[in-house]
């Protein structure tokens, strides 16, 4: 009953989805452990701006984001500059501002467990002449494996739902950044509740399940430090 456009629909959510969860790890990773370690006193503007997307309406971050990719916008100017096309209404722009809303869902995690560490393994791999990089490879990353799986999980989650920035920013051009939450939307407004139904459902369990291996995973951690 779900047509061809529906399929291309969730396949291009999931790659979305795959691509932001990607990113965020990357530029993620440095940025909590700076979150985590530094002392700067004003270190608290930060952890607001980054959070920010929680508290704001999606339509609002959309349309400021659409702003500045746009023809006129900084953002698209500065890529025009060096002989690009403007990011907005592009898969591009999706990707863009998928990693800005979903940002603090990958930052606060992985913060709270670089925080949960602590300096004490850092201290004992620097005593065994440790370098930075290899002590945050070889102790950092196995002792926060949870705090990344936790991370990845509700970043692909948070992106899997995303409607509002991803309307405001690609619109509804099939095959390009028709994901499935504008598809959806599609379906009630024609009346299509079945379609609408099985899309949503499908979503609905999705995010249970990994919602439900998050909960599961701090679960088990509390047991095990217990």
């Amino acid at each position: 009953m779900l047509t061809p456009a529906d399929f291309t629909a969730l396949w291009l959510t999931l790659q979305l989805a795959a691509l932001t969860t990607g990113i965020l790890l990357l530029i993620g990773t440095p940025l909590a452990w700076w979150l985590a370690h530094s002392r700067w006193r004003f270190r608290y503007i930060l952890e607001t701006l980054i959070a920010l997307p929680i508290v704001l309406p999606p339509t609002v971050l959309g349309f400021y984001l659409l702003q500045s990719m746009g023809p006129h916008g900084w953002l698209g100017s500065l890529i025009q500059t060096f002989g690009g096309e403007p990011l907005a209404f592009t898969f591009g722009g999706l990707l863009f501002g998928s990693v800005v809303y979903s940002l603090p869902f990958v930052v606060q995690p992985l913060q709270d467990t670089f925080q949960t560490i602590g300096k004490r393994p850092l201290e004992i791999a620097a005593t065994l002449r440790s370098g930075p990089l290899d002590t945050f490879i070889s102790v950092v990353i196995p002792m926060a494996h949870a705090g990344y799986i936790t991370a990845a999980m509700l970043g692909f989650a948070h992106t899997l739902g995303e409607f509002g920035v991803v309307l405001m920013l690609g619109g509804n051009i099939p095959g390009e950044t028709r994901v499935l939450s504008i598809a959806i939307y599609d379906h009630v407004e024609r009346l299509e509740y079945t379609q609408a139904h099985m899309l949503a459902g499908g979503m609905l369990l999705l995010s249970f399940c990994l919602l439900l291996a998050v909960y599961s995973l701090r679960g088990r951690l509390r047991l095990v430090r217990l």
